[in-house]
């Protein structure tokens, strides 16, 4: 990609300490493109970004930076794309805070695609993780791109389902877009700049921060017309994300769980406070106004392969269970419990939990 002649004077801007966003925005309101607005004397800047900004903006080390980003830029799939290009998100320019410049890897016309997010636990469970394979899968192949965070758990399984399907996906970082964080996940990372869009606000460079992933949160759901949560405590980032959705207009979906499961009450919570509940694909479909799904195959979270349950599995029920309760229901010894047990797992049927439980897992179908 060859840089765009005015891109280093967007650089500078977005690479000068102590200029935040809002404060770029401002500056372009009142003086117009960065090219025309570092045009002007030092004299007229100086009354309204004050000295220790104006230096900044100035200094070598600045210089350098967009030095760095205009290389990095120059590579093949590497973006740098600012507000006045074409091929900003449009879902971007509507939030209330948009980023001046964003920096993009891969398939830059994902962006303007209609999108869906889907987020969720970093410890998500084997049911929640195949839920949200699954929906990314069945969603992507109607036609939404799927977007989310590149963190472990629930995003990493939304971004494979994503990948899977026919209409890809984009990982919004809360590092550098040089940067690959959790390190557990560069190999999907590789693949999603592949194949998909790696995207970030921050800086090249810009290492792991705690209060940048909440910040990045606002971006994954501006991207999206909706954000379907598949798994949440009642704490995380997941609700944040939810939350920023709302604020922005957007759908938002849940899919429920055990009531005995802390990573249910996330999203309990927001059904209880308006968000959609969700049990298929085509429940986010039926609710996206103004979408028209292509290809659709339905999923279910609750279907099974549709033989009868025999055995442990007819008496297991959806919650977590212990050994000594199957072993009442099923009329069963330890011994022989175990060895089901042991059967379904390997089968894909059933998972271990922490505390010698036991859950089954339902195999969504297609169609």
């Amino acid at each position: 990609m060859t840089p765009d002649p005015g891109l280093a004077s967007w650089l500078q801007l977005s690479l000068t300490p102590g200029l935040g966003a809002a404060t770029v925005r401002n500056l372009l309101k009142q003086f117009g493109l960065p090219h025309a607005m570092l045009a002007r004397g030092d004299a007229e800047l100086a009354p309204v970004l004050g000295h220790p900004a104006l230096q900044a903006l100035r200094s070598p080390r600045v210089a350098e930076a967009v030095a760095r980003a205009l290389q990095w830029a120059a590579a093949d799939d590497h973006h740098v794309i600012t507000l006045a290009d074409d091929t900003y998100p449009r879902g971007l320019l509507e939030i209330s805070d948009p980023p001046p410049v964003l920096y993009a890897h891969g398939k830059i016309g994902l962006l303007g695609q209609p999108a869906l997010a889907i987020v969720g636990s970093r410890n998500g469970s084997a049911q929640g993780i195949r839920n949200a394979e699954q929906f990314a899968s069945a969603l992507g192949d109607a036609g939404l791109t799927i977007v989310s965070g590149l963190a472990l758990g629930i995003d990493a399984a939304a971004h494979r389902g994503g990948l899977a399907s026919r209409s890809s996906t984009i990982a919004v970082l809360g590092t550098g877009i040089d940067i690959v964080y959790p390190t557990r996940n560069a190999e999907l990372a590789t693949e999603i700049a592949r194949r998909g869009l790696l995207l970030s606000e921050f800086p090249l460079g810009t290492p792991a921060i705690a209060h940048n992933f909440p910040r990045r949160n606002r971006l994954i759901s501006g991207l999206a017309r909706g954000c379907l949560v598949v798994e949440a405590a009642v704490e995380s980032g997941s609700l944040i994300t939810a939350r920023c959705a709302a604020d922005q207009g957007r759908d938002v979906f849940a899919i429920p769980g055990s009531i005995h499961s802390p990573l249910s009450k996330g999203c309990h919570a927001l059904i209880k406070t308006g968000a959609k509940l969700v049990e298929s694909a085509e429940d986010v479909l039926a609710e996206l106004a103004g979408f028209r799904a292509s290809g659709f195959a339905n999923v279910a979270t609750t279907t099974t392969n549709g033989e009868p349950d025999t055995g442990v599995l007819a008496v297991m029920g959806h919650d977590p269970v212990d050994v000594d309760s199957l072993c009442a229901r099923a009329g069963l010894s330890a011994e022989q419990v175990a060895s089901e047990l042991l059967r379904l797992e390997l089968d894909g049927r059933v998972t271990a939990l922490p505390g010698g439980l036991y859950q089954r897992l339902e195999k969504a179908q297609r169609g």
